[in-house]
């Protein structure tokens, strides 16, 4: 008896085809309108579905700010999908105003409340021409300088979009504009806070808990348990929407998928990468409904029918779809969400052991049963028949069949299980280690020492000794083995002379008496610094930021790769920091000497210089020499 065929444009029969179109719209397509929350209302009106509810403890802090009546005004300030004229829509009906009448074409709205206060609503500062920006901005001046209690103002806008126009306002006006400054402030998290200002920065919000919520949000919606009684997934069929979701909620992984993906976007942020909730709801549609043969790379209900008759439903991957393999290259390289995670290289990066286990695993019985384990076990995008068959054929064909089309084909779907594998790998198969398939291998030890430094507690020993010699290394362009001593070495003068074998000074890489090394977390940017102190006095000490890419710079260097091999970008920090170094060691000489050059020289003087040599186990050592210096 033969499988009843269901049209693949007929989604009439489909109870979640309502809910599915309206997810795929938050995807990467071409048209993103319901990314934008004046397209929301009119969009769920449509698909009749309910809303995806992203819980904001920002959003309740702020409520609480207005509620409690405390006069001055605010500003909700981000980048661009942060979700700043949400939390404004939200307050306006909050203090009872009309959805209808903020769907209206204004760009500043007006509120009378309750208790007598006038609340200003600047939807986007972006959107006024000077003259209104000047009228909303001085309204925020006076609520906050001039005394104003009846009326208060709250503005959305981008960061650097509100410190150009206070900047350009202030010199129209031949001042310097009072609030630009502590606003730029509050944005660096430094200087005092405005009594009568509240500054809510949606971009401080952390990344991993962004896309925490936003997974449990999608992934858990109540419109998935219509999918209950769909026949695209009845008699063993597979729905590669309803997999991908599955997989998503870590029904079998217990959560492991998301953890590691929480941790790519963790390391993200901690290189600089800011990654709004607009684009965490685009990654995770893209996630859920990406397949390579639908419609713009995002499928319908209506597409899954001919998926499966096709039997192209493992070209919907999930672990493909995280890195945007569905999309063209420029629509997925036009998100910073895609562009960020591409920088791990995964699929493109790999170990011999995995290469190994993925070319060989089948017939060697030595991986055979790993392989069984690890990749044969998943019969959807795994080791397929239809993977199998390709590795045959690579494996088996002669030279020139495997220089063509089946090397290409068979490559492909390398590229796909070492995403697959960096997903799916236990933690405690320390044989195929799963950081070790993506280009920042260090990345495991960068998590656990910023986890460490937020609870403060040691970091891991190893680790430490890593950076020490991987500095020490920078340093002195020696392979130099030593981890419990520092040496700050030149060429002889302030140059960016990448060999250095002069020891200007030698410091302990523990910190000692207030001297010495330690590592502490930036409470600004929440990595790791190092803090080398030269001297027990305050301020003689240099702080170096470890940002992801630059601890992976030093660990590399530490294991034998050159510093000039890894990125010139990271040689030149780590260079700068070195200078930075030599020049506090010659100010602590110099106070330290006092006017003792003003005494009257006496002829001849001895200069000591300390040479850096490296004994047979690398171990190096400061030898000093000493010569006569003729006046």
């Amino acid at each position: 008896m033969t499988e009843p065929q269901i049209n693949s444009t007929d989604s009439t029969s489909l109870p979640s085809s309502a809910w599915v179109r309206f997810l795929r719209s938050y995807g990467p397509t071409p048209n993103n309108a319901n990314l934008f929350d004046e397209y929301v209302s009119n969009a769920l009106k449509r698909a009749k579905v309910q809303p995806i509810t992203l819980p904001s403890p920002m959003l309740e802090d702020i409520k609480k700010r207005l509620a409690d009546g405390k006069p001055g005004s605010l500003l909700i300030a981000g980048t661009a999908g942060d979700g700043k004229t949400y939390h404004c829509r939200s307050l306006w009906t909050f203090l009872g105003g009309e959805p209808r009448d903020w769907s209206e074409n204004s760009a500043i709205k007006e509120l009378e409340l309750v208790d007598g206060r006038r609340a200003v609503f600047v939807k986007d500062l972006s959107e006024l021409d000077d003259s209104q920006s000047d009228r909303a901005l001085g309204l925020l001046e006076n609520s906050v300088f001039g005394g104003e209690d009846k009326t208060f103002v709250v503005v959305a806008a981008n960061h650097g979009q509100i410190l150009e126009r206070l900047r350009d306002l202030g010199s129209r006006q031949r001042r310097v504009h009072p609030l630009r400054k502590p606003i730029q402030d509050a944005f660096l998290r430094s200087g005092e806070a405005l009594d009568r200002l509240a500054i809510f920065d949606l971009s401080q919000t952390t990344h991993r808990h962004s896309l925490e919520k936003v997974l449990s949000a999608v992934a858990r919606h109540p419109e998935w348990e219509n999918c209950a009684q769909c026949p695209l997934q009845a008699e063993g069929r597979t729905c590669s929407i309803l997999e991908n979701r599955s997989r998503l909620l870590g029904i079998s992984d217990s959560g492991r998928f998301a953890r590691r993906l929480g941790d790519l976007v963790e390391i993200s942020r901690l290189n600089g990468w800011h990654l709004p909730v607009r684009d965490m709801l685009a990654l995770v549609s893209n996630m859920i409904l990406g397949h390579k043969d639908a419609k713009e790379g995002l499928m319908a209900c209506a597409d899954v029918a001919r998926i499966q008759d096709g039997q192209l439903t493992e070209q919907g991957s999930l672990y493909d779809n995280v890195f945007g393999s569905n999309l063209s290259r420029r629509r997925a390289m036009d998100r910073p969400v895609f562009k960020a995670l591409s920088l791990f290289g995964i699929g493109d990066e790999t170990t011999n052991g995995a290469d190994g286990l993925l070319v060989y695993g089948n017939d060697d019985v030595r991986l055979g049963a790993t392989f069984a384990k690890l990749v044969a076990n998943d019969q959807i995008y795994g080791g397929t028949s239809a993977f199998v068959a390709a590795q045959r054929r690579y494996l088996e064909g002669d030279e020139i069949a495997r220089l063509d089309s089946g090397a290409s084909e068979f490559l492909k779907r390398l590229e796909s299980q070492r995403r697959r594998l960096y997903f799916t790998l236990p933690e405690e198969e320390v044989d195929y280690n799963f950081w070790g398939m993506t280009a920042f291998r260090f990345a495991g030890d960068y998590l656990d020492v910023t986890a460490a430094l937020r609870d403060k507690k040691a970091i891991n020993e190893a680790i430490r000794a890593r950076l020490v010699r991987g500095l020490n290394r920078v340093m002195s362009g020696l392979l130099i083995e030593n981890n419990e001593m520092i040496f700050v070495a030149s060429s002889g003068g302030f140059t960016q002379s990448k060999v250095s074998v002069l020891c200007d000074t030698e410091v302990s890489a523990r910190r000692s008496g207030g001297v010495g090394m330690t590592v502490k977390i930036d409470p600004l940017t929440e990595r790791p610094m190092l803090d080398v102190s030269l001297a027990r006095e305050a301020g003689n000490s240099v702080r170096f930021s470890l940002t992801p890419v630059r601890f992976e710079f030093l660990c590399r260097v530490a294991e034998g790769a050159l510093p000039g091999s890894f990125s010139n970008e990271c040689l030149e920090d780590m260079l700068a920091f070195k200078a930075k170094l030599l020049r506090k060691a010659e100010l602590i000489r110099v106070q330290s000497l006092g006017d003792e050059d003003d005494e009257p020289s006496t002829g001849d003087d001895t200069l000591t210089l300390k040479f850096i040599e490296i004994e047979q186990d690398g171990h190096g050592f400061s030898r000093p020499v000493t010569v006569k210096v003729s006046s």
